[in-house]
């Protein structure tokens, strides 16, 4: 298992600079620092707007950097 988080962490860094948000660096850090994130959470952590979040958290996904854990449609929650 951490093996599996080292690689995802470690794809999760190489990816940041696609992110095309300002603070998506922040978006990344918070990512890296919990077991799962909720892209409201991580709009008003890292002073994003609410659109911008959830696009950055989506694109990491796009990239196969995050995935998602939840499993719902509504509030979703993205992890390593």
């Amino acid at each position: 298992m951490a093996g599996e988080l080292s690689r995802r962490s470690a794809m999760l860094s190489s990816v940041a600079p696609k992110l095309r948000a300002k603070k998506a660096a922040r978006v990344v850090d918070l990512l890296l620092a919990d077991d799962c994130v909720s892209p409201a959470r991580a709009a008003k952590t890292a002073g994003l707007s609410d659109r911008a979040a959830p696009a950055a958290v989506r694109s990491a996904r796009a990239l196969g950097a995050v995935r998602e854990l939840s499993g719902r449609a509504n509030f979703r929650l993205y992890g390593l």
